[in-house]
């Protein structure tokens, strides 16, 4: 009789598990609060517009489709990838740089507005091949054990992974020029960290767009998501949308099941957790249950900055870059005030997806469906956003008009939405709205983070940026990968390739 697998949310770590567990045999379900898959990765529909509620873009595509290869699937079946050849314009306060992996192209951009860097490009290049070759073997492995920081995959990696450095020092030793050194550690907020806190062995992040490119699917990014439910179904296995997860069933330190929010009781041999991992902990546990992640340490552990959106539905076409970012003049008070003054900057960086330029499923013929971030603090800071939504919206639009191409931006506004991380919270279910979950600080990274296979309760797995190997996408789904594999390990099933 095949074992029964239920996972707790739909976002892509989650899918990505039940897809990998479903191919094999398991009987798997899902159970989703939300009414759409994907979570923080679901699409967000405004009248005739149509977003992403997160992610923006694929990076490594490669892996998404080694992953699919895992069930015999071809991702070109599922999604639609588009290259960004000019990956994405960053915009200073006196010039502006596009950013393509075509690396001679590069050099010769760089030579031309930072003379003298472009060999550091070349080296940083060079350099962050090894880094992330050596890397690579970790980020695909558990790491539950202190033995593991022993092992030779570790052991071979902590000569190129710059941990004594923070991601500015390392950029630091390529780029003489500091706005070349920010856009190559800007990356750091897909971990919602500042590059003057971010480990250096994050460099990786920047390497990998310039060496696998940026991809976007015609659709949104949301297309993966809804792919691996496909797939998950296809392999008999279900989703049940619209059944939030109240509690944990417990026998002792046993997990037998869920509570879902209905009162229904869904008994299981596993369960895996693929919400938040910090409200999971608060909101599926009753208090004294855990102690590593009681409530008490969980408000102690070091969490990602927020998010401020704007999804705007535009009554005009842009002919402008697919994804600008606009760098605050004092970039590194920004930071600051970000990550550690925990307070709004009057001179905010904001990242715009103008995605209807390469998609025009998106929006109507002529129209354009605008996303706008701004990074800002998590709910630690006590920001009133109810109080400052309007005057913030209004300072991050005006800065768009007045810095970029954009003009006459709150004109053509048809319809909009704001998400602030109040309501990153209390709609979306992201503890203290922190948007890019657990830091990654080297207290909580590998070993010091919660692990794949859940120590503190029996029969019950991890997936997602809340542990190893850490956020964003690409890892995120090894997550899965890890996750899938010492469940199969645990019943002794076959284990081929990298699952």
């Amino acid at each position: 009789m095949a074992k029964r697998i239920v996972v707790i949310g739909a976002g892509p770590g989650g899918l990505a598990t039940s897809m990998l567990l479903a191919s094999k045999g398991f009987e798997v379900d899902v159970y989703e609060k939300q009414l759409s898959v994907g979570g923080r990765n679901t699409a967000l529909h405004l009248g005739e517009y149509t977003f992403d509620l997160g992610p923006t873009f694929l990076s490594m595509p490669h892996l998404v489709k080694e992953l699919f290869a895992l069930v015999n699937r071809k991702t070109e079946d599922y999604m639609n990838l588009k290259e960004l050849k000019d990956m994405y314009e960053l915009i200073f306060e006196d010039i502006k740089l596009m950013m393509t992996r075509d690396e001679h192209e590069m050099k010769k951009r760089i030579a031309e507005r930072f003379p003298g860097n472009e060999t550091g490009y070349s080296l940083f290049m060079k350099d962050n091949a090894k880094k992330l070759e050596v890397m690579t073997p970790i980020l695909q492995n558990p790491i539950d054990r202190l033995q593991d920081y022993l092992s030779l995959r570790v052991v071979k990696a902590l000569p190129h992974l710059s941990l004594s450095k923070s991601l500015y020092d390392v950029l630091s030793g390529y780029f003489t020029d500091e706005r070349l050194k920010f856009a190559f550690t800007f990356q750091a907020k897909y971990l919602g960290m500042s590059p003057w806190e971010c480990p250096g062995a994050f460099s990786i992040l920047s390497y990998m767009e310039h060496a696998y490119g940026i991809f976007h699917p015609i659709g949104g990014v949301n297309q993966l998501p809804k792919a691996m439910a496909k797939i998950t179904k296809e392999y008999g296995g279900r989703i049940h949308l619209g059944k939030g997860v109240k509690k944990l069933l417990l026998n002792g330190k046993r997990v037998q099941g869920i509570l879902l929010e209905n009162g229904e009781e869904v008994m299981a041999d596993e369960v895996v957790i693929n919400a938040d991992f910090a409200y999971a902990m608060k909101n599926f546990l009753d208090e004294g249950v855990l102690k590593k992640y009681s409530r008490e340490k969980l408000e102690r552990k070091k969490y990602s900055c927020s998010t401020f959106m704007i999804y705007a539905g535009i009554n005009k076409q842009y002919d402008l870059p697919h994804h600008t970012i606009v760098f605050a003049n004092d970039y590194k008070k920004n930071v600051e005030e970000i990550t550690k003054k925990m307070i709004l900057s009057a001179d905010p960086s904001i990242y715009i997806q103008n995605a209807s330029v390469t998609d025009h499923t998106l929006a109507p013929k002529g129209k354009s469906a605008l996303y706008i971030l701004a990074p800002v603090p998590n709910n630690m800071s006590n920001i009133d956003w109810e109080d400052h939504k309007s005057k913030f919206r209004d300072l991050v639009l005006r800065i768009i008009e007045e810095r970029t191409d954009f003009k006459d931006l709150r004109e053509h506004i048809e319809i909009e939405k704001i998400v602030t991380p109040k309501n990153w919270e209390e709609d979306i279910f992201v503890y203290k709205g922190a948007t890019f979950n657990l830091g990654h600080q080297l207290s909580q990274m590998m070993y010091l983070r919660p692990h794949n296979r859940f120590d503190e309760l029996e029969n019950c797995w991890l997936v997602g940026g809340g542990t190893h190997p850490g956020s964003g996408l690409p890892t995120i789904l090894e997550s899965a990968k890890i996750t899938s594999k010492l469940i199969r390990e645990k019943y002794k099933m076959e284990v081929t390739g990298s699952i």
